[in-house]
């Protein structure tokens, strides 16, 4: 099955920027629905973007658009997360995860039951 491995998280002041990458093996990401998500302690995984390259679909959280931007290397096989002008209520674990690709046709927003398949996540913490 798919393996996703996060990695880019890191320590950050506010207004400042981080890129997290998905690196995706067994499997090439175009095949799947990718999503990033991410999940502070005592709250609920929530939707940052996802896409699907195939059918042209592309998402944001509301809170993501216009400071986050996700994209994809096909020669690396791997999905990024661009995160500008991030601010405290950013800080949180980053979870790159992987669905059938159908889902893409149909949604209109992220929903962590969705997706089958979960990399490790990767800390971003923004100080003011």
């Amino acid at each position: 099955q798919v393996r996703l491995v996060e990695s880019g998280g890191g320590s950050v002041q506010s207004g400042g920027s981080l890129r997290l990458s998905c690196e995706v093996s067994e499997g090439s990401y175009n095949n799947y629905l990718m999503g990033w998500f991410r999940q502070v302690p005592g709250k609920e995984r929530e939707g940052v973007a996802a896409f699907q390259e195939d059918v042209s679909k592309i998402l944001y959280a509301d809170f993501a658009t216009g400071r986050f931007t996700i994209s994809h290397d096909a020669a690396k096989n791997t999905v990024y997360l661009q995160m500008d002008r991030l601010t405290p209520e950013d800080t949180a674990v980053y979870y790159c995860a992987a669905a059938s690709w159908t889902i893409a046709l149909t949604m209109t927003s992220i929903r962590a039951a969705d997706f089958a398949y979960w990399g490790q996540g990767t800390q971003v913490t923004v100080s003011s």
